[in-house]
């Protein structure tokens, strides 16, 4: 295993901690009270483990310490951020940039301090980490970042400010065939997927908005073709 694993596989923490370890309602109640907020605490205590786990290392234990001590900062101190009147309808984007910055840096340092030594002699392949990774992102990360781009930009999505459950599946569907296609080469399937789609969404019943249901098409396809571009370019 070389640094470039062990970032992907700290990635690969992270996605899992920020996206599938929390539910909608412990992350508002999280960013809403900050430092109040008991399961703040559980959060970090997740990261750390997470982090620590995925290193596959035991000397990995001081850094995954630091990079759950900075989440449990960062995360605290965002409920500020949120009530900023600049940066607010950022905090997402500025949190999660953050969060990966400090994760890199924490690896890197690492292994340029001690050097990276598994605890467990594993055979990892980087092309199927990022596989992993990619479909992992076209899960839950990217419906939450297509509806912070919704809030960010102002589109009204609906009237409890969020996407309709029907739209989060079919965007996960979407995007995993997409991804799925790219990644064996079958770009004209990728095509008539796109097709499909415009043919079934744009009806003269359809309710949403043919902007919202445009943008929210351009930015879920966006997000598969890009991670499918990625994986195929190592």
């Amino acid at each position: 295993m070389g640094l470039k694993e062990l970032l992907l596989l700290q990635f690969i923490a992270h996605l899992c901690l920020d996206y599938f370890f929390q539910t909608d309602k412990l992350a508002k109640q999280k960013n809403t009270i900050g430092f109040k907020s008991s399961f703040l605490y559980w959060h970090a205590l997740t990261c750390f483990a997470l982090s620590w786990l995925f290193s596959l290392q035991v000397s990995f234990v001081l850094a995954a310490a630091i990079i759950a001590i900075t989440h449990f900062l960062i995360d605290g101190f965002k409920r500020h951020l949120n009530n900023s009147k600049h940066f607010g309808k950022y905090a997402f984007f500025i949190d999660q940039a953050i969060h990966l910055i400090i994760l890199t840096v924490v690896v890197v340092l690492f292994d340029k301090w001690y050097g990276i030594n598994p605890s467990i002699e594993v055979s990892l392949n980087f092309k199927y980490l990022l596989i992993i990774a990619g479909y992992l992102v076209c899960l839950k990360p990217a419906n939450i970042f297509i509806k912070e781009v919704f809030q960010a930009t102002g589109i009204q999505v609906s009237s409890d400010n969020e996407m309709p459950n029907a739209g989060k599946v079919i965007g996960v569907l979407e995007r995993i065939l997409t991804l799925t296609f790219i990644i064996i080469s079958q770009y004209s399937a990728v095509g008539f997927l796109i097709a499909a789609k415009s043919i079934l969404r744009y009806r003269n019943d359809e309710t949403l908005k043919t902007e919202y249901v445009l943008i929210g098409t351009m930015l879920s396809f966006g997000i598969a073709v890009i991670a499918g571009i990625i994986i195929n370019f190592f």
